[in-house]
């Protein structure tokens, strides 16, 4: 049975899901699972894994520094200025990915972002709320506790409250990648190196105050 490890020729352990390619690699070691409060990061992560659904997320991450370029670097306010000439640009760009759909969520998003920020002070607030409680996670965290949360109760509420603010393209199982990869909860095997660093990470973390209601 998979272990869901890999070691490379340095001696590394990480989640085998990175594979060899050293992009991938560093994206597992260097952000994946690290907690995050800033809003422009939380809003392009939102926006990006709703790009990703039916795709592989290593497509997405080649194609980052040229989504970020096109969309004014996920700057909420930038982007929720853009009209239908810009939809035509960007179905345009081979560079991205040219679904209509998630383009017109992009800028739909980076307005209802706005609307979280005003209401609650930070988009990040807002979306740590639905942090796992810590006695609810699984006390070994193997390839089989991975396989068993594509989506969870927390994923869901977070879906739901998004879509209630008006939010689209943030269903459950997008969201749980969503919160795996903002660090809501860390996902990284254990044996992986990276899995005590993450949890270090999150011990330091002082979640956003809300700033409303």
């Amino acid at each position: 049975m998979s272990t869901g490890l890999a070691t490379d020729a340095a001696g590394i352990t990480r989640c085998a899901w990175c594979g060899a390619d050293a992009e991938y690699q560093r994206y597992h070691d260097e952000e994946w699972g690290r907690p995050v409060a800033d809003d422009r990061r939380l809003y392009e992560k939102i926006c990006l894994e709703g790009f990703q659904a039916g795709l592989s997320w290593l497509t997405i991450l080649r194609k980052r520094p040229r989504f970020r370029m096109v969309f004014a670097g996920f700057e909420p306010e930038r982007v929720a200025a853009f009209t239908d000439r810009d939809v035509r640009r960007l179905l345009g760009d081979a560079g991205i990915v040219r679904h209509r759909g998630k383009i017109e969520s992009t800028i739909n998003n980076a307005r209802k972002t706005i609307e979280v920020i005003e209401r609650y002070g930070s988009l990040a607030s807002f979306v740590w709320q639905f942090e796992p409680d810590p006695a609810s996670r699984p006390k070994r965290f193997g390839v089989a506790e991975l396989g068993q949360l594509a989506k969870t109760p927390e994923s869901t509420a977070l879906s739901r409250a998004l879509r209630k603010h008006g939010f689209s393209f943030v269903g459950p199982t997008t969201m749980y990648a969503f919160m795996q990869s903002v660090g809501l909860v860390n996902d990284h095997l254990d044996g992986c190196r990276t899995r005590s660093e993450v949890e270090s990470a999150r011990r330091g973390f002082r979640v956003p105050a809300s700033g409303g209601g």
